[in-house]
């Protein structure tokens, strides 16, 4: 059963409980990430959320740390382009501690100037450690080609300059801007009935608290360019991105067939005649990645140098030929049965469903049962798919490519 409440403070709840499981998902979610920045604030929010791990009012790191592993519980957060989450799981005995320990590094962190210093080392190695990773991040090169000077275009972790330069005062500010109870949806999965919403609300109850920055990134303009690096690496690495489509777009679903059919799966067109039957790369799919206002398809390849520019040229005519031919009947059929098969098993886990709950009354303020979704995924029609391909045209693909010299 699924349980709504939008507090008088804006903060809104969604708890759907699970009565055959003993443990509890919470996940608290706020409504800003990496588009939300400025040039000169990039990695902003993804520092702030290393930092709410380092030191509260009320606790030091080690005590958070230890306060979960003392209970057997699991903690962790994420930052994407659009939003960040931080969240937990516990035994169901547990879930009061919980909101109370991430309320406490929400609303009580200290950000200690010390603290700040040694996180900025932290972030540093972890962007060292995406930058060895070419297969990592040649897809924020992409992002950087498709997207140009828009933030969507800059990297989640920031570069290592705006890390560097990242003061106490930015971190307040930002927070002050965005860390608002309009932007947070608490997200709650598992064994808990609806009066745990009433604890919640009064263990996150903040008062005069500024109203949301709301300007928000403008609809990023998608541009076909390139962008080429060479690196000390054994494989050449490609992607290759096409515009996508945005998460309350009515043809959303026929992406998803469209993606499944061309890289997601491995019965997919790219896998099956590049990997089973050339042999000519390891690593090769797609994936669509869907923004509030647009979308970005990927398709991404890891191959040998002297084999790069053939396996372009190889993925270039299946994308010409699934736009100019069509699905077959029988990838139509499959795809929309596995759709339905993938999204149905993820909804096994109490974190998938956290998750899922959250961005649909972040995102878009609906919750569609899962007999909706099906009935989506049925009335997908080919026109819909076609109208999808007919976007797919080879003068309108962004690309990067990482490869030694």
């Amino acid at each position: 059963m699924l349980h709504r409440k939008e507090c008088s403070n804006g903060m809104r709840i969604v708890l759907e409980e699970i009565t055959s499981v003993r443990s509890v998902t919470i996940g608290i979610w706020v409504k800003t990430g990496s588009r939300d920045e400025s040039t000169e604030l990039n990695g902003i929010s993804h520092f702030i959320e290393h930092m709410l791990f380092k030191g509260t009012e009320n606790r030091t790191s080690q005590e958070i740390a230890e306060a979960f592993d003392g209970i057997g519980g699991e903690i962790n957060a994420f930052t994407s382009k659009e939003y960040t989450c931080f969240y937990a799981k516990v035994l169901d005995t547990h879930k009061e501690l919980a909101i109370e320990i991430l309320a406490d590094m929400l609303l009580h962190s200290t950000f200690d100037q010390t603290e700040m210093e040694r996180e900025k080392n932290v972030v540093l190695e972890e962007i060292n450690m995406t930058e060895d990773t070419p297969d990592d991040i040649i897809h924020d090169l992409l992002a950087e080609a498709a997207y140009q000077q828009h933030p969507l275009a800059k990297p989640i972790l920031g570069t290592k300059s705006t890390v560097n330069q990242l003061a106490q005062q930015d971190i307040f500010q930002y927070m002050q801007n965005h860390y608002v109870l309009e932007n947070i949806v608490v997200s709650i999965v598992g064994n808990a009935t609806s009066s745990f919403i009433k604890t919640v609300e009064e263990t996150l109850t903040v008062e005069n608290q500024s109203l949301p920055d709301k300007k928000g990134a403008s609809k990023p303009v998608f541009y076909p360019k390139q962008i080429s690096q060479t690196k000390e690496t054994e494989q050449a690495h490609l992607c290759l991105g096409y515009e996508g489509v945005g998460i309350e777009d009515n043809l959303e679903y026929a992406m998803m067939i469209v993606n499944n059919v061309l890289g997601g799966s491995m019965s997919s067109r790219l896998f099956q005649e590049i990997r089973e039957k050339e042999g000519m790369a390891y690593s090769i799919f797609s994936y669509h990645s869907a923004f509030v206002d647009s979308g970005l398809l990927t398709i991404y390849a890891g191959t040998s140098k002297n084999q790069l520019y053939i396996v372009q040229d190889k993925i270039s005519y299946i994308v010409d030929q699934l736009r100019m031919n069509g699905l077959s009947n029988k990838e139509w059929q499959n795809s929309k049965e596995q759709l339905k098969g993938l999204y149905m098993l993820s909804l096994e886990s109490t974190n998938s469903k956290m998750s899922r709950n959250a961005r649909n009354e972040l995102l878009l303020q609906t919750h569609p049962s899962l007999d909706e979704m099906m009935k989506k995924i049925d009335e997908v029609k080919l026109d819909d798919v076609q109208h999808i391909l007919d976007t797919l045209q080879s003068d309108r693909v962004a690309t990067a490519i990482i490869s030694p010299e």
